[in-house]
This record gives C-alpha cells, sequence and structure tokens, in this order.
C-alpha cells in the first residue's frame, strides 16, 4: 500500500534520490553531482511516496526568486526532481504529489511555481504554462563571419579558472538577472552549479573552460565552454561546446563571441539555452548556417493569481477583469480586477459582480506571465475568448516586455 505524500526526512535522500535516477533512465549521478544536489536539496520543501521502506515517487521545490518584468525578484517554489516509479505509474500518484505540493506552496506564501518539463505533456493539466523559449545554436564557425560593433578591439579576454572567477562571473549575472524575466536569482550554493565539471558532464570534450572580458581593469563579462576535439583526413574539426556567456555591453559581449568563434582547430559552436532574442543574430554573416532551434524552457504556475500579478510591472496602462479558470487550485478560480500603470503601480482584487473582459484558464495566465507569449497569440489558438473588445489588445500590450523572458539554467 503506497502511503500519502510527506516531507522528505534527511536519512531518507540516499533512496529518494535513487528513485528519482532510476526513473530518469537509471544511469548514477556522479559523486561530486550528487553531493552538490544533496546539498542543494531543501528536505523541508520536498515530498517522497513510499511502499514500505522502497521509495516510489519524488517531488521537490528550491526556493527560489524569480525575477519578473519590472525587475522584482518575486519568492518562488523552483519544482524539481519529479518522478514516479515505473511499477506504479497510473496511480494517481503524481497528481497526490501536485496537489500536496501547491498546497505547501501557498502555506509558504510563494505566489509562483516554475519547473522545466521533462515531457511538455505533463504539467499543462496541473496549470503549468509554457512561459519562455530556449534558443539553441549550432554554428558552422568555418563559413560564419562576426561584423562586431566599435569599441570590440579595447576589450581584453583572458583565460582563468573557473572556480577562481566564480565571484566576478557571479557579480555579471547578478546585474543581468534583474534585467531579464525569467531568471532566477542566485541564491547561496547555487553558484557552485555553474561550476560543476565531471567526466559525465565532459562527455568526451575538455574540462570546463572560462575567460573573462575586461575593460580599463573591470570584468565585463564572462564565458565558460569546453572544446570536444574532432579530427577526419582533411584536419581537425573540433567543437566549442558553450555553457554560459553574459556581458555587461555590447563590445565585451561581441569580444566574447569573438573569441569563441577563433578557438583554434575548431569549425563548429554548439550552445545550450539561450534567449530567443539574443544579439548574437544581429552580427553574424550568415544566420541559416547557425542552425537555429526554439523549444519550450521555463513553465510558469501562477500560485495565487492576486499577489502573482500585483508583483510584476505592466508595459502600459491596463484596467481589466480577468474571468480565471483554476480546477487544480479553486481558490484562484473566478473574476480578478487588475488595474495597472505604466510606473509599477498595479491591484488585482476579487471582482465577482463585475463583467469579465477576458475568459482564459491559470495555464495561460502562467504562459503569458513573463511577457513572452502574447494574449493575442493564446486568443488565435481559441484559449484566450475576448469578452469585451478591445480588451485583447489592451491586455496584450500590458502584459508585453522589451525583451525576452529567459531561464539561462535549469534546477
Amino acid at each position: 500500500m503506497t502511503s500519502e505524500p510527506r516531507v522528505l526526512r534527511p536519512a531518507e535522500w540516499d533512496p529518494w534520490f535513487s528513485c528519482l535516477e532510476r526513473a530518469f533512465g537509471g544511469v548514477e549521478s556522479a559523486p561530486e553531482s550528487r553531493e552538490l544536489w544533496q546539498e542543494l536539496t531543501e528536505h523541508e520543501r520536498c515530498i517522497g511516496l513510499w511502499e514500505g521502506e522502497t521509495c516510489v515517487g519524488t517531488a521537490g521545490a528550491y526556493s527560489f526568486r524569480l525575477t519578473v518584468p519590472g525587475g522584482a525578484a518575486v519568492p518562488t517554489a523552483g519544482v524539481t526532481m519529479v518522478s514516479v516509479a515505473g511499477t506504479h505509474r497510473r496511480r494517481g500518484l503524481l497528481r497526490s504529489m501536485m496537489r500536496r505540493q501547491l498546497d505547501d506552496v501557498r502555506s509558504w506564501g510563494e505566489p509562483l511555481a516554475v519547473l522545466t518539463a521533462s515531457e511538455p505533456a505533463i504539467y499543462g493539466r496541473f496549470g503549468y504554462g509554457a512561459a519562455t523559449r530556449a534558443l539553441n545554436l549550432e554554428i558552422d564557425t568555418a563559413r560564419v563571419s562576426l561584423e562586431v560593433p566599435p569599441g570590440t578591439d579595447g576589450v581584453r579576454v583572458r583565460y582563468t579558472d573557473p572556480v577562481a572567477a566564480l565571484p566576478a562571473c557571479e557579480e555579471v549575472y547578478g546585474r543581468l538577472a534583474a534585467e531579464r524575466p525569467g531568471t532566477p536569482v542566485r541564491q547561496p550554493k547555487w553558484e557552485r552549479a555553474a561550476v560543476v565539471d565531471t567526466a559525465q558532464d565532459r562527455a568526451g570534450a575538455s574540462p570546463l573552460q572560462c575567460v573573462l572580458a575586461e575593460r580599463d581593469g573591470e570584468v565585463t563579462g564572462y564565458a565558460t565552454f569546453r572544446v570536444r576535439p574532432d579530427w577526419d583526413r582533411a584536419g581537425p574539426k573540433g567543437t566549442v561546446a558553450l555553457r554560459d556567456l553574459g556581458a555587461l555591453d555590447p563590445a565585451s559581449y561581441a569580444a566574447l563571441w569573438r573569441f569563441l568563434f577563433g578557438i583554434d582547430l575548431t569549425s563548429a559552436l554548439e550552445t545550450g539555452s539561450r534567449p530567443v532574442d539574443e544579439p548574437l543574430m544581429h552580427l553574424v554573416s550568415d544566420v541559416r548556417r547557425c542552425g537555429a532551434r526554439v523549444q519550450d524552457s521555463l513553465y510558469v504556475r501562477l500560485v495565487e493569481v492576486g499577489a502573482a500579478l500585483e508583483a510584476r510591472t505592466y508595459r502600459t496602462p491596463v484596467d481589466v477583469v480577468l474571468e480565471v479558470e483554476d480546477a487544480f487550485c479553486p481558490w484562484n478560480a473566478g473574476r480578478w480586477h487588475l488595474v495597472a500603470d505604466a510606473k509599477g503601480s498595479a491591484t488585482c482584487r476579487r471582482a465577482p459582480d463585475r463583467a469579465p473582459d477576458l475568459e482564459l484558464s491559470v495555464r495561460e495566465l502562467g504562459a503569458a506571465y513573463l511577457g513572452g507569449v502574447p494574449f493575442a497569440s493564446l486568443a488565435a489558438a481559441g484559449r484566450v475568448r475576448e469578452v469585451r473588445p478591445g480588451a485583447l489588445a489592451e491586455v496584450s500590450s500590458a502584459f508585453s516586455w522589451h525583451v525576452e523572458p529567459w531561464l539561462p539554467h535549469g534546477f
């Protein structure tokens, strides 16, 4: 008989994490990674399902602060490590954990929950909407050149040890995080995840490398990467695998990319998650040879509709009544009156006696929350219904933002 979800005890972490690993293919994490994830685990925010002494389900929630439009860092549950044993599927176990977890998140006073989905079809039924996208690139650097902006030659790029460079890189990351919705503000110890470097992570590539961009003695950017050597009868054809890149100004940004394009014995550059409005696409000579691919990334769930909508800034004034459907978290269901100006002031209160202007589910509200998914697009798909003529255009404009939301790293 499977137990009800209960809080993870520290002594249970090993079998709990092993259940997770088995559900994701059974490959054991490298000891260094396992040690880090155990240290980052917040046991009181994790739950497990047990059958006797055997763990058959896992779910966790990191205590994050997520940047939202306007720059506020909103308390957020970073949902992670969700799994159900293959022997216990189709029994409602995932639903029971999601039910317990969202009740817990609400009790913690966190208006948002976010996650990255192993499979995109799983979490929509629990109210999570795909709110950010990731751009992945496979660039033929032998045939693609860069047109860099003035000042690039004045930026110094130098190698450094990735661990020793962490304070400087974190300073740059922190300044960029405040400007980009969807970016987690780095919590203590999380900086270590940026430099984990195991044989599993390398997959035949070099150890993690790091360069800093500097101008007038100040660090203005960084890049971490690996090089995967390869040769054929014609000569070298290695690949640069970018892990992270951040820069505070256009010249430093271009200098880092120019360095990566020019690494000896390589002819390709692969990136992980990059923002879909990546400035690099305006510097390259041939976008068709950059192998651009876009996919879903961060999923957002409004746990408390009123608090979440009051936490962000709106690009244009808005005065609208939203009728929200939320069967899984019924405390959100009903009509909400959102009033906001373009200076950062917003109120969102229940309005059961007012006529709705738009009708939508909490999943669509989560998708649009960070400004990357237009309400007009959701309406064209039949996911949002305009009741008052003109309301759709008003809300689409207000929820939009001047940069695309982006999740720079997993969790």
